[in-house]
């Protein structure tokens, strides 16, 4: 690439989905919609644990989400790696994934 030129971004796709979807299930489950992670799993046709383990994307700080939404590169940001623990603490997830100034 030339000098000083950007590297463009590129969403990911599957992030972003899983996102929306984490998103959807917990305004479902706030809403009273459904009592239980359980019945919306059922209802929606997938692995109670993969449901419960997606929604933890619903944790993640709004900085954080709205770098995945527009497509920036965070260090070791992939859905795989979201689907493990992710700390509470939005300042800690900043400096994970934020730390080198790649969300600015």
């Amino acid at each position: 690439m030339p000098e000083g030129a950007t590297q463009p971004r590129r969403t990911d796709n599957t992030l972003v989905k899983a996102l929306a979807r984490a998103f959807r299930w917990k305004r479902m489950l706030e809403s009273g919609e459904f009592a239980s992670i359980s019945e919306l799993a059922q209802k929606e046709r997938i692995a109670v644990t993969y449901m419960a383990r997606l929604m933890r994307l619903s944790l993640l700080s709004p900085e954080i989400v709205d770098s995945i939404l527009v497509g920036r590169n965070l260090a070791g940001v992939t859905l795989t790696n979201l689907m493990g623990p992710i700390p509470l603490d939005w300042t800690e997830q900043r400096e994970r994934w934020l730390a080198d100034g790649v969300a600015g």
